[in-house]
This record gives structure tokens, C-alpha cells and sequence, in this order.
């Protein structure tokens, strides 16, 4: 167990401490819970300004200690980042921009008494970090996100591997290297799913991972292990249940990865359910089987499981919060969600504002402007969505997407060099958010130094 997961249920069952103390009882309590992109924008914009005057006290919890912009970690689970170059830590955000960082995972709410409880954390060996306890609000925000939905499909916690949290990419990713380096010393030949990846789920992540897996696992292989050929023992498979890969974007920006991917070997499985995933791959519902004794589930997204536990909130099917206009929580005015754990309304559509990450940035930069009117005692205006597009990076072969209203309103598909700008300009601008644009520049330009004198994957 990592110092970043949480205790059991006798640790959990243990007697709350008393709330922290507050530096000034007079202040109006915000705390936030996730460190996720928009949480910990909203955090750093709400710290540099009411926190710096001390109109009001921040506060940031997370179940982990560290930061990596979510889009990213496909790049961490192939290989091809190196995290200690992007991970940002909370303690050092909190401290450079005035607000309270506060460890620990919540595990419940009391509304009445205004109080999150945070479950105690542990070490390796089980020793307690810090405590059950609970942390006060007056005005509380809610954004830890979402998770994969399996569906309840036999075998995946057992045998898959989601890429939820930076610590699941690393391990999938150590799982790989690992998988690379036996089959190059092993006595017999390679089996043939031993070195086969099967990627549950073709959306962005899924089919982003695909291409990206591609290419670091040739690197990986051109470091010396010869005995291992990549055209011969490596395959990866896409596996999804829709009639098409990316179902949830235009048509032909399908039909443009589909190429992309065909033409890097990638095998695409559209119309296949899966119904168990086994040690030794995937049975689909079709009676077929595909070999891979690396699994990765990117199919679905819910709500994390304490939703359904935060004293009456009202949550949907897929464990969502329920927001109003102005992102409050339908039985509860104090207390705001938003990001990919709110259902949030979108008038005119039939569905909620899609879990992407424009809408967490834009949902962040709404709630900084409203909890400072709140503060003023004025009414909180309502949220308008605002779809920019879409873009999905192939790794270096190729990044394709479509942007909305540039041209009267109209959708423009984009791709090939102008497209990969624009997706590396989204995380320049999470980036911005937090650190500002100098700052930006000189770290960016590190990273461009540094590059040329490491490998271009990770290899342990």
C-alpha cells in the first residue's frame, strides 16, 4: 500500500478528531475537494487573491500528494514522460500561493455541523500519517473527478489496469517494461499473449494510448533487447463496444484515427463486448477471445463511490452529483460540484455538460467569479458550457480534432501539425493557470534541454 491510499475499515471506524484549528475564526471557510485540474485552479485563483488578503481561508484536500494534468497520464502509462518533469506537488502550491493544503481522502459529510470527513492515510508499513478527522466549511466544492466503470465485467480488478490515477499509469507502465525485459531473457520463446496489450474502451484515452504504445514499445525494444521482435511479438488491440472508435466525436475525426491507427498496426474490435477479462486476456460476449496479458479498461466513467455517501446529496445513475445552473448541489445551496463528478445542466441537450477537460477550466474560472460574489452576498450567476472541440493526439504520428464556432458557428476539423499545437497549447494553458506564463516558458524550455540528453521512454 502507497502512502497515498487510505486505511481500512478499523482505522476508518476510529473516534474523529476535533476539527483543525482555524487561523482566524472570522473568515469564510472555502475548501475544495480534489486536486484534480479544476480543483486545483480553482484553489490557486481563489488563493492568490481572497486567500493573499485574507478575505477568506482556502483550503485544498486530496487523497494524494501530488499533481499530473489527467490527459497526460496515457503518456505516463507508455512511457514516453517523464513525470518528475510534470508532477506538481500540492504542499509547494499551497505554500507559493496562499492557500491550505490538507492530505487525506473524504470519506463522508456532515452538512448540518458543515464539516468533510477525511479518512486517516498510512505508509508502506502501515503506520498512520495522519488522522481521522474533519475539516469545517462554510462553502464547500466539490471536484474529485470520475473513475472507469467496469460495468461489474468479471475480472477486471483482478486482471486489468485503469488509468485513473497517476499511480495506476506508473504501474501499468512498470508492468510493460517488466513484460519487455522477460520475454528478452526467458528461455523459451514468447508466448503469444505475453507481450500482447488489449485496450478495453476506444475513446480518447483508449485510442490515444494505442498510438502512443506503439512507439515507446519499439524504443523500449531498441535498447538492447534484440531478442525480442516488435513486428512478430508485439500487438496491441482496440476493443470497443460501439460501432465505431472515438463514439463520442464527429464521425470523421473517427474515421481519421481509424486510419491513423490501422496504418501503425493497431487492431481495432468495434462492436465487441467484452464479458470477462482472464488472466490471459479477454473473452468477448461473441464466444471470441482475444490474448493479452496486458489489460488496460478505458471504457466508461463514473462517479467516484463516496458520492453516494455525502449525507442525502442527490447523485445519478452513474454516481454524478446534481448541480443546478450555477453548480450548486440540488439539496444543499453551500455546497458546489462541478468537473467530470457533477451532472451539470445543459440547456438545449438532452444530456449533462460532457466530462472533458474544457469544461472543468471553464467550470473553474465560473466558480472563482462566483464564491467572490458570494462573498459579496450576491446571488451566484448561472453556467453556460461552451464547446471549443475536440482533439485527439495519435502520439507523433499524427493529432486530429475539430474546433467549434471559428468559422460562423461552424465545426472545422483540423489536423497534422497545426492540430498537435493546438494539443499541446491546452496543457500550456492548465499550466498558465497555475503558475503564470513566465514561469511556463523557462519550464518548458527545460524540458526541450533535458529531453535531448535522457531516453525517450522510461525504462525502469
Amino acid at each position: 500500500m502507497s502512502d497515498r491510499e487510505q486505511g481500512g475499515a478499523a482505522a476508518v471506524a476510529a473516534t474523529p478528531r476535533a476539527p483543525e484549528t482555524r487561523p482566524d475564526p472570522g473568515l469564510h471557510r472555502i475548501v475544495i475537494v480534489g486536486g484534480g485540474a479544476g480543483g486545483l485552479e480553482l484553489a490557486t485563483r481563489l488563493g492568490d487573491t481572497l486567500g493573499r488578503r485574507g478575505e477568506a481561508e482556502i483550503s485544498l484536500v486530496d487523497r494524494g500528494r501530488r499533481h499530473l494534468w489527467k490527459p497526460l497520464l496515457h503518456e505516463v502509462a507508455a512511457g514516453s514522460m517523464n513525470v518528475d518533469e510534470h508532477e506538481l506537488d500540492y504542499l509547494a502550491q499551497a505554500h507559493w500561493h496562499h492557500f491550505r493544503f490538507r492530505y487525506g481522502e473524504m470519506i463522508g459529510l456532515d452538512r448540518a455541523a458543515k464539516q468533510v470527513l477525511l479518512a486517516p492515510t498510512l505508509d508502506e508499513e502501515g503506520r498512520e500519517i495522519t488522522p481521522r478527522r474533519t475539516i469545517p466549511y462554510d462553502t464547500l466544492v466539490i471536484a474529485v473527478g470520475s473513475v472507469v466503470n467496469d460495468f461489474g465485467t468479471p475480472g477486471v480488478a483482478e486482471h486489468a489496469i485503469a488509468l485513473d490515477t497517476l499511480a495506476q499509469a506508473e504501474r501499468f507502465n512498470r508492468r510493460l517494461v517488466n513484460a519487455c525485459l522477460r520475454a528478452h531473457t526467458q528461455h523459451g520463446p514468447v508466448r503469444p499473449e505475453q507481450l500482447h496489450v488489449a485496450i478495453i474502451g476506444a475513446g480518447a484515452t483508449g485510442s490515444e494510448l494505442a498510438a502512443e504504445l506503439h512507439r515507446t514499445t519499439r524504443t523500449v525494444i531498441a535498447y538492447g533487447l534484440d531478442r525480442v521482435d516488435p513486428e512478430r511479438d508485439i500487438q496491441i488491440t482496440l476493443i470497443e463496444a460501439a460501432e465505431r472508435i472515438l463514439p463520442g466525436l464527429p464521425p470523421r475525426i473517427s474515421a481519421a484515427a481509424t486510419g491513423v491507427l490501422t496504418r501503425l498496426g493497431v487492431e481495432i474490435r468495434v462492436n465487441a463486448k467484452v464479458s470477462e477479462v482472464r488472466a490471459d486476456g479477454v473473452q468477448l460476449a461473441d464466444g471470441g477471445f482475444i490474448p493479452s496479458e496486458l489489460v488496460v479498461w478505458a471504457a466508461g466513467v463514473k462517479g467516484p463511490a463516496v458520492l453516494a455517501e455525502l449525507d442525502g446529496l442527490e447523485v445519478t445513475k452513474t454516481n454524478q452529483l446534481v448541480v443546478g445552473p450555477t453548480l450548486q448541489t440540488t439539496r444543499d445551496a453551500d455546497v458546489f460540484a462541478f468537473g467530470d463528478c457533477a451532472a451539470a445542466p445543459r440547456p438545449g441537450h438532452d444530456r449533462p455538460v460532457p466530462p472533458r477537460a474544457q469544461a472543468a477550466h471553464q467550470q473553474a474560472e465560473h466558480l472563482f467569479r462566483q464564491l467572490r460574489r458570494r462573498l459579496r452576498g450576491e446571488a451566484p450567476e448561472p453556467y453556460t458550457y461552451r464547446d471549443f472541440g475536440s482533439l485527439v493526439s495519435l502520439g507523433e504520428e499524427r493529432t486530429v480534432g475539430n474546433l467549434m464556432g471559428f468559422l460562423s458557428g461552424k465545426s472545422m476539423m483540423i489536423e497534422g501539425f497545426v492540430a498537435r499545437i493546438m494539443y499541446q497549447s491546452l496543457y500550456k494553458m492548465h499550466e498558465r493557470a497555475l503558475h503564470g506564463w513566465p514561469k511556463v516558458a523557462l519550464t518548458t524550455l527545460a524540458r526541450l534541454i533535458t529531453r535531448r540528453t535522457e531516453p525517450h521512454v522510461k525504462l525502469h
